[in-house]
């Protein structure tokens, strides 16, 4: 009689935390794929390896001859065309003196010196002021720690080139940035204009910015610099945008019955009681143009993503972890000191009229101090050059060599175990699925899959999009690309369902990883790729571990998030009803969290998609080496091109199906 009374409490609980409508739904939508997978499987095996518009490394077809004429032509005509002459030219002339006055400034010789204008003593005592100015002191001993590591990894120079690059496309960007972001926060109807745009932009893989930008501006720093001008703004415009309309309506109001003018009340209310956020949105752009400027190497960026880019191309992994490291460091120098900007208002006014009292003769002090270290800096060689010969990257590198060494000699076995058993097992089936299928039943799968996952709209996106990537011409290695995203992007969800639900049930293990994960997410991509080429060596599988462990981060807080919004009094009654902790796990929370982890599916797949493809310095092949091929042999930049393009409309297509599948899981 007791089961007989618990039973049905049970029942009821759970039907009303899933309804029989939904799962009827679910049940349906179910069938609708399982039936989609059987018909594929079944053509599959009979029509296996025909249609399957494969391209060989070193063919062209129309398309890449054309896009191979129009950039010879545009180096033809690049001094004679008014386009060019007045236009991309001269875009190219302002941005390249400011890229080159900052550089001579803290970076190159200038003017017939042999050292920069400001040398490190002086560059380290104005990282040192500026980040105690809008910090703290710990901040400031953060940031001189950081530089000075620099300079004793015997990385001064390219770390300087690396920052000068990223402060000269921040400030462009920023120019753009905050107007635009305060135009899209006062004005509904631009906010819907931008935001499509945004949305492309942010979708694009760093790699991808590259090539067409080269088409326009040659290869070099200044190109490097505009593409992360283009990559670095859209953050920025959004949050400043999202500050702009956060700022309460009762606080606009009481400014505009003072008889305040939309200028007042932009200057005096809104931008002053949106300054938090606001820096904020410089942070993210300072990390997205930290992340774009190493990457730029390619396209021949002086700095530490040139030294990471050759050492990965000689497989040196001593010298790539040293340069990387450093790339971490300064991603993470630059990441606390404007995250303590935003953070420094809030201080100043719980300690009142005292914290400006005393902190104002200081930083006077302070600065008279910075003054005369950049005047050293700039006259004496000693306070010019770094002292020594940069025997502690030495060490650095000897000793990740030595690691690496230890690692292939005592961990093979387990890592090739590993490897194989990814990707033969899942991997290789997988992407023969995908690559030996005829490309029309693969399209056709893809539209049915869009419209399942996102309804109607989603599937036209796709449909375009499949059309588009047959005529890219690289069908086949697009193909191949999208078996290492998904594979990559399964194993990240598998981690952030694992992760992120012992992370939203556990208040303490929240806090604990919580800060790593956001470390993680601070470090660009191209670092992820060292450690696990001295692990796995130059395959596609080192840029698939690299991918999810650069993904896992963002999938993992999203899903966390997701599981700790689930109604405490939910749950609650869960329990009453005799639930165990898996049931209550999966019948109530992952299902109560279906808009997140659709959400967290699509960051996973955007994360993945662009790590994957810079996975084609590694022997990931495929689109990321079609694009590297690009830069590197003239007669393959149409084809580089091309798969540029292939690389946006999988981006596109991922996108669009996974935001939909996020608003019909949220409905």
């Amino acid at each position: 009689m007791t089961v007989a009374v618990e039973k049905p409490e049970k029942t009821e609980t759970l039907e009303q935390v899933a309804p029989p409508v939904a799962r009827a739904r679910g049940i349906s939508r179910r069938t609708v794929l399982a039936a989609i997978m059987v018909v594929w499987l079944v053509l599959f095996a009979v029509l296996r390896g025909k249609q399957t518009l494969t391209l060989a490394a070193a063919d062209l077809t129309d398309l890449h001859r054309w896009f191979n004429d129009v950039n010879d032509s545009i180096g033809a005509n690049r001094n004679s065309n008014p386009l060019f002459l007045y236009f991309f030219n001269e875009i190219r002339l302002v941005i390249d003196t400011l890229v080159t006055f900052v550089q001579d400034l803290i970076a190159q010789p200038s003017d017939g010196r042999p050292v920069p204008q400001i040398g490190w003593l002086g560059v380290v005592g104005i990282t040192g002021y500026v980040s105690w100015a809008v910090g703290n002191w710990r901040v400031a001993l953060l940031a001189v720690a950081g530089f000075v590591f620099f300079g004793l990894q015997g990385l001064w120079q390219e770390s300087m080139d690396t920052l000068a690059l990223t402060l000269s496309a921040v400030l462009v960007a920023l120019l753009f940035a905050i107007p635009l972001g305060v135009w899209a926060g006062l004005s509904d109807r631009f906010n819907r204009i931008v935001t499509p745009f945004l949305d492309f932009m942010q979708t694009m893989p760093t790699f991808v910015y590259l090539a067409p930008l080269t088409l326009f501006f040659l290869i070099g720093p200044a190109s490097a610099t505009i593409a992360t001008v283009i990559y670095a703004a859209p953050p920025a415009i959004r949050i400043t945008a999202h500050a702009i309309r956060s700022v309460p309506e009762t606080t606009v109001e009481a400014a505009d019955s003072l008889g305040a003018t939309r200028w007042q009340a932009l200057l005096k209310v809104l931008l002053p009681m949106s300054k938090r956020t606001v820096v904020m949105g410089v942070n993210q752009s300072i990390m997205a143009a930290l992340a774009m400027v190493t990457i730029a190497a390619l396209i021949d960026a002086p700095g530490l993503g040139k030294t990471v880019v050759q050492a990965l191309e000689s497989l040196d992994v001593g010298t790539a972890f040293n340069a990387g490291l450093a790339i971490v460091v300064m991603a993470i120098v630059l990441d606390r000191v404007t995250t303590a900007a935003s953070g420094r208002e809030e201080a100043a006014r719980r300690s009142g009229g005292r914290f400006r009292a005393w902190r104002r003769p200081l930083l006077a002090a302070g600065g008279v101090v910075t003054a005369v270290l950049v005047y050293m800096s700039h006259t004496y060689v000693w306070a010019a050059e770094f002292p020594g010969e940069g025997d502690t990257g030495s060490s650095i590198a000897r000793a990740a060599d030595t690691a690496t060494t230890w690692a292939q000699d005592h961990l093979s076995g387990l890592t090739n175990t590993l490897r194989d058993a990814i990707t033969n097992g899942l991997l290789n089936p997988f992407q023969s699925l995908l690559t030996d299928s005829p490309w029309w039943l693969v399209g056709a799968v893809l539209i049915g899959l869009g419209v399942v996952f996102g309804g109607g709209r989603a599937g036209a996106v796709t449909a375009v999009c499949v059309g588009l990537l047959v005529g890219t011409g690289m069908w086949s290695d697009s193909m191949t690309t999208l078996a290492s995203t998904l594979v990559a992007t399964v194993l990240v969800m598998v981690l952030g369902v694992v992760f992120g639900v012992w992370m939203g049930r556990s208040p303490l293990v929240d806090r604990v990883l919580r800060p790593s994960l956001d470390a993680a997410q601070v470090m660009p991509p191209f670092v992820y790729l060292v450690p696990f080429l001295a692990l796995f060596g130059a395959t596609r599988f080192t840029a698939i571990v690299a991918a999810v462990v650069y993904a896992a981060p963002v999938a993992i807080k999203i899903i966390a998030d997701g599981v700790r919004a689930v109604p405490e009094t939910t749950v609650e009654a869960a329990t009453s009803a005799g639930c165990n902790t898996w049931q209550i796990i999966t019948k109530v929370q992952l299902p109560m969290s279906r808009g997140a982890l659709t959400l967290a599916t699509n960051q996973g797949l955007i994360y993945v998609l662009s790590m994957v493809v810079v996975g084609g310095l590694v022997g990931a092949g495929a689109l990321g080496y079609d694009v590297v091929a690009g830069f590197s042999q003239g007669e393959l930049y149409g084809k580089g091109l091309a798969a540029g393009l292939a690389i946006v409309l999988l981006g596109v297509m991922f996108d669009r199906i996974t935001q939909a599948a996020a608003r019909r899981a949220s409905a």
